[in-house]
């Protein structure tokens, strides 16, 4: 992928998700059983897709290690823009469900919050909603599902990242500047012109797109030095 700093790839990994590549899991509930707290995270697919997407399928890699009290430790490497590899890692014990697999699994998305993926969803309040009963688990009904999605949505819009057809718009149009735009003079011209409508981006995109500018252009002022 064509990123200039360790930071520009950084800030892509740590893109929110859609709402719909967020899963809900219960965690406290209270006495009676009727209510539980809604805790969201990320599904180990919807991770190895945001790798792939910013990383590319040959810019990341993993493996496991046997870590204490027979924890897994997932090591998830990372190519850099200098094609330098950076390695950051965390680990999980056994799970409840499907054992060792489940235990790669947390490992990983462990690993990939090391990285900036899906780490937002720490700071994420969790919602008390109604629970069914499952077996000998509980489970979030479906009613409460479009709820949980608008408290996703509303978080990002608050942190400044919009809605979400707002921030597909720009993750598009910022590839498309990074393509486009390659010198500081360009950069600058950009930012003169459209100070307007970028002024009117949410704050957090606002700043990932200045930042991504001025970017381009110490790395153009470097290149020519």
């Amino acid at each position: 992928m064509n990123y200039q700093t360790a930071q520009e790839l950084f800030d892509e990994l740590c893109r929110p998700f859609a709402a719909e590549e967020i899963d809900w899991r219960i965690g406290s509930t209270n006495a009676d059983k009727t209510k539980g707290m809604a805790l969201a995270y990320m599904d180990a697919r919807a991770v190895m897709d945001r790798l792939d997407g910013v990383c590319g399928p040959d810019g990341w890699q993993c493996n496991y290690t046997v870590g204490a009290g027979n924890s897994l430790i997932c090591n998830l490497g990372v190519r850099m823009p200098g094609n330098e590899w950076i390695w950051k890692a965390d680990g999980a014990g056994a799970t409840d469900v499907e054992g060792e697999k489940g235990m790669m699994s947390d490992a990983l998305k462990r690993a990939a919050v090391r990285w900036g993926v899906g780490r937002y969803l720490y700071e994420m309040k969790s919602p008390w909603v109604p629970i069914e009963a499952r077996g000998r688990s509980f489970i979030i009904s479906d009613a409460e599902r479009k709820n949980l999605d608008k408290v996703h949505e509303d978080f990002c819009t608050t942190a400044g990242w919009g809605l979400r057809a707002g921030r597909v718009a720009y993750s598009f149009a910022n590839q498309v500047v990074k393509h486009f735009v390659t010198d500081a003079m360009t950069a600058q011209e950009l930012k003169e012109r459209n100070a307007g409508m970028i002024a009117q981006l949410p704050v957090a995109m606002r700043k990932h797109l200045n930042d991504t500018l001025d970017r381009i252009g110490a790395t153009s002022q470097q290149a020519a030095e």
